[in-house]
């Protein structure tokens, strides 16, 4: 059975930091790509980062660039996003998933992801 479990997600404000983790099993790791969505209340879901397999490369939103780190760790089947400089219009619920042979241009596009969690809530207060 393909999981995919969140959590890191929380209460901190603005200018703060906070690392989500994804813990991914039942599928073969290397295989895929894992990305980080993020959906606002009353917003449509929007693709955030995505760090890509094998090759590891990684993929960020313009609104985040220079304030999220995506990494991976193999060997515990994890990835995480490190957020800093967090702002109030970060606040939404941040899901991961995973996806194999995405081209590059797909890379935080939402149909191209195959498995999802259930996401975790970043809630940044001003």
């Amino acid at each position: 059975e393909v999981q995919l479990v969140e959590s890191g997600g929380g209460l901190v404000q603005a200018g703060g930091s906070l690392r989500l983790s994804c813990a991914a099993s039942g599928f073969t790791f290397d295989d895929y790509a894992i990305g980080w969505f993020r959906q606002a209340p009353g917003k449509e879901r929007e693709g955030v980062s995505c760090i890509s397999s094998p090759d590891g490369s990684t993929y960020y939103a313009d609104s985040v660039k220079g304030r999220f780190t995506i990494s991976s760790d193999n060997a515990k089947n994890t990835v995480y996003l490190q957020m800093y400089s967090l702002k109030p219009e970060d606040t939404a619920v941040y899901y991961c998933a995973a996806g194999s042979s995405i081209e590059s241009k797909d890379h935080l596009s939402l149909p191209a992801y195959d498995y999802w969690g259930q996401g975790t809530q970043v809630t940044v207060s001003s």
